[in-house]
């Protein structure tokens, strides 16, 4: 199924998510590098990537939410797009509260507990990347109007049934 939400033709969804992904990771590099004695700078550019991050993945989340909708409910996919969207929600909300609480502080760095809800928040961002890449490798959703939206988990092996213009 193809992607409700396009620009000159490709799905906008995939398109936003780069800048959230690369900043918040970068924010709990930079975190962890000034926590460990880098330049204090780092803790305020790491707060900056966060709140940039935070609006990016909003932005993200709105354009998947057409894409998330459009998927026929009983499939693999929309299983697989919600458990996706579940853990998007979650490392938003993680990454929220972190810049919640050090919107007022002092100073923004982190500390070690910011760092920890961090790091668990990138967890659950890697689960979701691959969510996210079953969904539009694997299943077809957003990118191929005849996707397979039962196909098994690419854990398993090979789809079961090869679509026209797959190369192998």
């Amino acid at each position: 199924m193809e992607s409700r939400l396009k620009v000159l033709g490709h799905p906008v969804h995939p398109m936003l998510i780069t800048f959230p992904v690369g900043l918040l990771i970068t924010a709990v590099i930079f975190d962890v590098v000034d926590t460990v004695g880098g330049p204090r700078l780092l803790g305020e550019v790491a707060y900056w990537n966060i709140t940039v991050g935070l609006i990016g993945g909003l932005l993200a989340a709105v354009a998947g939410t057409f894409d998330l909708l459009a998927i026929p409910t009983g499939t693999r996919a929309k299983r697989v797009g919600l458990s996706h969207a579940a853990a998007n929600i979650a490392v938003l909300l993680l990454f929220a509260a972190v810049w919640v609480v050090r919107l007022n502080a002092d100073s923004r760095a982190a500390g070690g507990a910011l760092i920890a809800i961090e790091l668990v928040a990138l967890a659950i961002l890697s689960g979701s990347a691959w969510l996210g890449g079953e969904l539009v490798d694997r299943l077809g959703v957003g990118v191929d109007r005849d996707a397979n939206l039962d196909a098994p988990s690419s854990l398993r092996g090979p789809a079961t049934t090869q679509r026209i213009g797959d190369v192998r």
